[in-house]
């Protein structure tokens, strides 16, 4: 299990020297950790200062060798979702974490969903006491995989100091990975219909899709933890809007639908779009 060692507090330490050269009270102190590697590809975390409110932006930035794969949040027939845990210690909590568009990847017979590139999955925090600075404690367990698959954790350490100003480069790395996200539903794209079949062996779906779009759409559904829906039959045009049915599988047992939500995500063209469905 590789880790990583803390960053050397030089670079707090700076953000302090700067603040007293140029005579203010803070300055910006965002910070990126070193990479940690392993055999299949490396890790690292970007962060940026603290908001006034106490909210922190990040990324974990993740780079799979040519040839290796790393993992959606739901990875498929096989794989390891990306997972961060905060130290207690460091009084934060985690309020979201988003995944850029993946891609499905076929393996034989088994179906992956992941990346074959660089990805960065963006994060926010939430301090507890917003008027400290923030030394950061965070562990990051990934799967990186080619013919099998290698867990890879790493352990990194960030001193986030109060902000003035915008640090250019982690915003920028930032911004890229907020960019990638899948968009939320509009009118011009959207889930306009879902229904499961009595015998829950099937989800039918209609989407509004955006104008233009003439290949048919690509369709994942998340239902229970490590259950994916990833084939559409039936696909057709039904007027403005596109339909088909996505076969269940079999649920964990005694699986009671009601009151749960499962996710969906459809790329269509170079859109994509995320969002939930909710069974009453």
């Amino acid at each position: 299990m590789p880790n990583i060692l803390s960053r050397a507090p030089t670079a707090l330490a700076a953000c302090i020297t700067a603040g007293a050269a140029l005579g203010v009270a803070s300055i910006s102190c965002a910070e990126t950790t070193p990479w940690a590697s392993n055999e299949g590809g490396r890790m690292r975390i970007v962060a940026m200062p603290p908001e006034p409110d106490g909210t922190v932006r990040g990324a974990l930035q993740i780079e799979p060798k040519a040839g290796w794969i790393t993992y959606w949040k739901e990875p498929g027939d096989a794989g390891i979702p990306p997972q961060m845990v905060f130290s207690k210690a460091s009084g934060v909590t985690l309020s979201s974490m988003g995944y850029p568009v993946p891609k499905r990847i076929d393996n034989g017979k088994l179906r992956d969903i992941g990346y074959d590139h660089a990805v960065a999955l963006p994060f926010e925090l939430k301090m507890e006491d917003p008027g400290k600075p923030l030394n950061l404690g965070a562990s990051a367990f990934v799967g990186l995989c080619r013919n099998i698959c290698i867990p890879f954790q790493a352990e990194f350490s960030l001193q986030l100091g109060a902000t003035k100003g915008t640090p250019v480069e982690e915003a920028m790395i930032l911004n890229a990975a907020t960019s990638k996200l899948p968009e939320a539903p509009s009118g011009d794209f959207a889930v306009t219909h879902y229904a499961m079949t009595h015998g829950r062996d099937k989800l039918s779906l209609k989407l509004k899709l955006p104008s233009g779009t003439l290949a048919p759409p690509q369709v994942i559904v998340t239902g229970p933890q490590g259950h994916v829906l990833f084939d559409g039959i039936n696909g057709r045009r039904d007027g403005e809007a596109y339909a088909l049915d996505m076969p269940v599988g079999k649920l964990p047992k005694n699986y009671d639908i009601k009151g749960k939500r499962w996710g969906i995500l459809v790329i269509a063209g170079d859109r994509a779009m995320e969002t939930s469905l909710a069974f009453e």
